[in-house]
């Protein structure tokens, strides 16, 4: 970073000289997200309070031709809020006050350091709640969720974060504060939430999202079914969604994941090469009809076990395994990398054979969980770093799972995003014109490639110019500033 000196001294004229981080010892905290094989050290971190202070940011960037990046929780697992070397790191994570809850209208408007789980626990109260719920609820922030389009287990019938998003507050990389969509469900023109949300971060800083809450259920029930293997367990969710019967999460695992959730958490699962969480919520009569013809289909496809949540405790206790699977895995191995994919639920069985022979190739070992009902895919493989070699084996395999799951019709990404990690292979799914169009889009937002540059695509793409000086973007030389 040029003038170094002068840059910290204008953010700290922003946002205060405490909310500067200079050292790089401490700079060392914020060096990665959840997915710790990348690395990069920012030259500074800031982290404002205000979405004020967020544009004063962006401003000082733009002027000096900084690169920045924003960053939530660091909860991400595809490296999308990997630093940049030379450019600032902007942490959100001081920007966490609920604004707004209004009850009758079913919308809260948060900031984006607001944690998941904080927007439930404040309309609980009332009978609401947000549906959006990734395992990493409890600590990952919603403005993260925004970049990314988080889903979780009740994705199935709910939606991911796009499907609850009605309005956003932007800071984009000009500098400029911009308000898209509001409270109400639909608005006029062009979807811009809607790009936004999923953009991961190459668009602009998010700094207020209203969001849309949902009424509790009248009726929830839960169970928990034990087959020999995977296969007889992608059997029954197919049978499941074939009744027509929508559950609100369909989840699985097989015998590695369960081994390690019963070490780290001990729900008490039964022994089995799979097992199947099936979850139904809505009116109780429907709920009750569904819930018994879940059970039948399960025996039909050798579920030798069948366990029923008789209250919230015992269904608290269901899902507390699943729900720390991940963070789980360091009980059975020193390391794993975790992947990502989508496939057709139809598919499951070939494709889960398929990983288990690549695993065995490369004599590594894969744990699968995933959300079984929209086949979205969470192998992770694991691995020794202290073994020479394995960790690029292991590198290597969870990209050709990528590859599997497009083999069968499937994305790269379910709801971890591209990031950094995963930006090799979007050629794989996507063509050249494809990504060059997607291009254009972000040129139209960032046309300086300064909002976190490096992410997504493939190859470095600009916009016709590199990172310098604040220079007026052609569209405004010719007097139509306002474009959005």
């Amino acid at each position: 970073m040029e003038d170094r000196e002068r840059v910290v001294a204008r953010m700290q004229e922003a946002v205060g000289p405490t909310a500067v981080i200079t050292d790089r010892e401490e700079l060392r905290t914020y060096e990665c997200d959840g997915l710790t094989g990348y690395r990069a050290v920012p030259s500074l971190a800031v982290l404002p309070e205000t979405a004020e202070e967020v544009q004063a940011v962006v401003r000082i960037c733009r002027d000096e031709g900084i690169p920045f990046v924003a960053r939530g929780s660091g909860t991400g697992l595809s490296g999308g809020a990997l630093p940049v070397e030379e450019g600032v790191l902007v942490v959100l994570a001081r920007m966490r006050r609920i604004l707004e809850v209004d009850i009758p209208n079913q919308r809260v408007v948060v900031e984006p350091g607001v944690v998941n789980a904080w927007v439930t626990e404040a309309v609980a109260p009332h009978g609401y709640y947000y549906a959006p719920d990734p395992s990493s609820q409890i600590v990952c922030s919603i403005g993260g969720n925004v970049a990314e389009n988080s889903g979780g287990a009740h994705c199935l019938k709910y939606g991911f974060t796009t499907n609850h998003v009605t309005g956003l507050e932007v800071v984009f990389a000009d500098g400029e504060m911009v308000q898209l969509g509001g409270k109400t469900a639909e608005t006029p023109g062009y979807d811009l939430v809607g790009v936004l949300v999923g953009s991961e971060g190459t668009l602009g800083i998010v700094t207020k999202i209203t969001l849309r809450i949902i009424r509790r259920p009248e009726t929830v029930r839960t169970l928990l079914a034990a087959f020999p293997s995977t296969d007889e367990a992608g059997g029954a969710v197919s049978g499941i969604i074939a009744a027509g019967i929508l559950p609100a999460a369909v989840e699985m695992m097989d015998a590695l994941s369960r081994q390690a959730a019963e070490a780290a958490v001990h729900p008490g699962y039964p022994d089995a090469g799979g097992l199947l969480i099936v979850e139904l919520d809505g009116p109780a009569v429907e709920v009750e009809h569904q819930f018994q013809s879940v059970q039948e289909i399960c025996r039909e496809n050798g579920a030798g076990e069948i366990r029923i949540a008789e209250n919230d405790d015992e269904r608290a206790l269901i899902w507390r395994g699943r729900k720390a699977a991940f963070a789980a895995m360091g009980r059975i191995s020193p390391d794993y990398f975790v992947q990502d994919g989508v496939i057709p639920r139809t598919a499951l069985p070939q494709v889960l054979h398929k990983i288990s022979a690549m695993g065995s190739e490369r004599n590594l070992r894969v744990a699968n969980v995933f959300h079984a009902g929209d086949g979205n895919l969470h192998p992770l493989v694991l691995y020794d770093g202290t073994v020479s070699g394995e960790a690029e084996r292991a590198e290597e395999l969870a990209g050709d799972i990528l590859l599997v799951c497009l083999e069968h019709g499937g994305s790269i990404t379910g709801e971890h995003g591209v990031g950094f990690d995963k930006k090799k292979y979007m050629p794989a799914m996507f063509t050249a014109d494809d990504l060059d169009t997607m291009q254009l889009l972000r040129c139209a937002f960032d046309p300086r490639h300064l909002c976190n540059p490096g992410k997504v695509f493939p190859t470095p793409r600009l916009c016709g110019e590199r990172p310098g000086p604040y220079r007026e973007h052609p569209l405004q030389q010719a007097g139509i500033a306002e474009i959005f």
